[in-house]
């Protein structure tokens, strides 16, 4: 039997924090995992605007701020394993995205795995979507080789994070892609009244729904895109954002709208067939109005897993995406992505006693 002790790192575009979760994998005629531990560590405002700024600063400024966020990683990886008394076999590290523009072969995330490898001795794996993105795919999602050798017991799997993902098995071939904005878009309207997040959906709850911002924004180009396809922060800002602006209704009312707008694409994605089992993971499970919307406008049984799932599913996962880099085996599926052919992406840097 093959066994691995890995450590996944995981930082959404919402901000929450940086997930850390330490999982032991082992294959015996399938995978199987078991977290062993697992934590977020929540960003100081310092570090919250650091990221949120990193698109609009110079390349010299983004240049340290990569070897900084490596650094933080590390130095947080170590403390997450100070009561840890047997050898981690790797990290794997998502890092935080900053670009993602895979029409334009253009993908990037910061956090230097040469950092964490140094401050951590650990044998670290980072920068997964590169490799797809050069072979002409999105980058995007790479959880689903995940859903299915790890989580393979539903028909769909979505993910409320920042954007909302949809992960499937269709004719024998992994099918994904992000649905829509979730939480990131959420949390932009709740900061506006001064909330950091919409807790629970009271906001929206409280909001009216307006038909015409509905409209505007299920018209919006992307939603008419065949998969695979994915959605970045930029999109975000030039294409979904001018069109709230636009709007003259009151915030409350938009967020309203939004909620809508997000239970329908989901519901939608589920209703492609007649009977099914969906599990929900990511913050956004928390939100019971979403969740009841979305209930209200899918015949799929919805699924809501433990919460170390809920809350740490996609750095387990990142962490099984670097168990299957260091054996080079496949870790990013061509049918999800759209890449030439399937990849074993991710970087290897070696722990200084190796050098």
């Amino acid at each position: 039997m093959e066994s691995y002790k890995a450590i996944g790192v995981m930082s959404g575009t919402s901000l929450d924090g940086l997930d850390i979760v330490l999982c032991e994998f082992s294959y015996k005629d399938k995978w199987n995992f078991e977290i062993l531990k697992s934590e977020t560590i929540t960003y100081s405002d310092e570090w919250k605007n650091k990221l949120l700024n990193a698109p609009v600063i110079t390349g010299y400024d983004l240049s340290i701020l990569n070897k900084e966020f490596g650094n933080f990683i590390g130095h947080s990886v170590n403390k997450f394993k100070q009561d840890i008394n047997f050898n981690i076999d790797l990290i794997a590290s998502h890092g935080h995205t900053v670009f993602h523009q895979p029409e334009k072969k253009l993908t990037l995330q910061i956090g230097d795995g040469h950092e964490i490898a140094v401050v951590t001795n650990i044998l670290t794996i980072s920068d997964f979507r590169s490799m797809d993105v050069a072979l002409g795919g999105q980058g995007a999602p790479l959880v689903p080789i995940g859903d299915k050798l790890l989580f393979n017991n539903y028909d769909f799997y979505i993910n409320l994070g920042g954007f909302a993902n949809i992960s499937f098995e269709n004719i024998d071939q992994r099918l994904a892609y992000d649905i829509c904005p979730a939480n990131i878009i959420l949390n932009y309207l709740a900061n506006k009244l001064n909330h950091e997040y919409d807790k629970n959906g009271a906001l929206g709850f409280l909001g009216k729904l307006d038909t015409k911002l509905l409209t505007e924004l299920n018209k919006l180009e992307y939603y008419k895109k065949d998969y695979p396809k994915s959605l970045g922060k930029e999109w975000l800002i030039d294409e979904f954002i001018p069109v709230l602006d636009k709007s003259e209704i009151s915030v409350k009312d938009k967020i309203r709208t939004v909620y809508e707008h997000i239970a329908i694409h989901i519901s939608n994605a589920l209703n492609i067939k007649k009977q099914s089992t969906s599990i929900f993971t990511g913050g956004g499970v928390y939100n019971r109005f979403l969740i009841n919307l979305i209930k209200q406008k899918t015949n799929s049984e919805i699924i809501i897993p433990e919460k170390e799932i809920i809350e740490f599913k996609e750095a387990v996962i990142f962490a099984f995406l670097g168990v299957l880099r260091f054996n080079k085996k496949i870790n990013c599926l061509s049918s999800v992505t759209g890449a030439q052919k399937d990849s074993s992406g991710g970087i290897i840097h070696t722990p200084r006693e190796n050098y």
